[in-house]
């Protein structure tokens, strides 16, 4: 389709990519830009095409992968292949800015990011940058300097002409009430007791095998407890090694007079699981922890190890400095640290709410608003209306 885009929005690949550029775009279509100006250029592969089709919004899907952080002679050859891809999609990415002649282009990272932003900086569009990260990713490094602002999540980014908007949520987690009623009302549709102290834990959609594995083990230090219940995900792909019987059948409460647990392969009612527990314990992906602020949650945070630019501990520490969580390393998480740890956390219901008001105190519930704004600040002015 020709004609002029107002926006550009390239990148994806994962939630934590999609998830904030979906809510930034829709802000734009709710200030008044209709939604067949806004584009988006992401990857045929990873959750693009299936996040995308049914919003109304024009998309085109660049191929390729991105690199692999590896020296390995297997992982060698398929960085070659990479390349090959990134090339094509460098191409087809100029064709698509030249085709489209948006007022701007907004980067949200991953690798479908990198032909649009190259190809704005050539042709010269403004290009706007979204790092929900505390520490940018390779591809917002790379293009930092030429950007006319950086949307940024936290305090501290050290992207040039950051603007810190927050990281924009579901609407649904913005809405989060943990008031009394409301923790007992989740509680009742996650099939859980009322009145027991409550630890949700998740790992993502296929699960996080050292979270898992150390609370399959909590599970039995607490088999005697009658004032407490876990609420785990264990996620898809780690179903059928830590979940009861191997089937989303299983996933119901054990019972007896002991501890209460809830095991499901997926979730998909977070805002439940956010408003049922006293304390989360999940990895620390940018999206984790800014629906744990926006929903003012006390958290364990135990951050992937490897992860590029070792971005989850950065995110992490943006909690644990303000008193909102405990940031529990890879490899010290174990069923003894986790007893410890809760023990701890669980026996002081005054510090849960103090750091369940930290929490909140740093989440921004108009995240993808301000990020609009800065979006429409940062573009060229309509055709005809000279230069900016």
């Amino acid at each position: 389709m020709s004609g002029e885009r107002f926006a550009l929005v390239a990148g994806g690949g994962t939630a934590g990519h999609l998830q904030p550029a979906l809510a930034i775009a829709e802000a734009l279509v709710d200030g008044g830009h209709p939604r067949g100006t806004i584009e988006f250029v992401g990857s045929e592969r990873g959750q693009d095409r299936s996040a995308l089709e049914g919003r109304g919004f024009p998309m085109t899907l660049l191929p390729g992968r991105g690199i692999v952080r590896s020296l390995h002679p297997r992982d060698l050859w398929a960085n070659l292949v990479a390349v090959v891809g990134l090339v094509e999609a460098a191409l087809r990415g100029f064709g698509v800015v030249r085709r489209a002649r948006p007022r701007v282009v907004v980067s949200v990272g991953g690798y479908a990011s990198l032909p649009a932003s190259l190809a704005s900086v050539v042709l010269r569009v403004p290009l706007v940058l979204v790092n929900v990260d505390a520490v940018p990713g390779a591809a917002n490094r790379l293009f930092g300097r030429f950007a006319r602002a950086s949307a940024v999540g936290w305090e501290g980014n050290p992207l040039p002409r950051a603007v810190v908007t927050g990281t924009p949520v579901r609407p649904e987690i913005a809405a989060v009430d943990r008031s009394p009623e409301d923790r007992r009302r989740a509680r009742r549709r996650l099939g859980l007791p009322e009145d027991r102290l409550t630890v949700a834990v998740f790992g993502g959609s296929l699960g996080a095998r050292r979270i898992n594995e150390s609370v399959t083990g909590l599970a039995r230090r607490w088999r005697d407890r009658t004032d407490r219940s876990i609420y785990h995900i264990v996620g898809r792909r780690d179903w059928e090694r830590y979940g009861p019987g191997g089937s989303p059948a299983s996933a119901s409460p054990s019972t007896g007079a002991g501890l209460i647990e809830v095991l499901v392969p997926y979730e998909d009612r977070m805002d439940a699981v956010y408003s049922a527990a006293d304390v989360v314990v999940c990895r620390a992906g940018a999206m984790s922890v800014a629906e744990l602020a926006a929903a003012g949650v006390p958290s364990v945070l135990v951050p992937l190890p490897g992860a590029p630019g070792d971005h989850q501990t950065a995110n992490a520490r943006v909690l644990e400095r303000a008193g909102a969580a405990v940031l529990l390393p890879d490899g010290d998480c174990d069923a003894e640290a986790l007893d410890v740890t809760l023990d701890r956390m669980l026996a002081d219901p005054a510090g849960l709410d103090a750091m369940g008001r930290a929490a909140a105190s740093l989440g921004r519930k108009d995240a993808a608003a301000a990020g609009a704004r800065v979006v429409e600040a940062s573009a060229r002015p309509p055709a005809g209306r000279g230069a900016s």
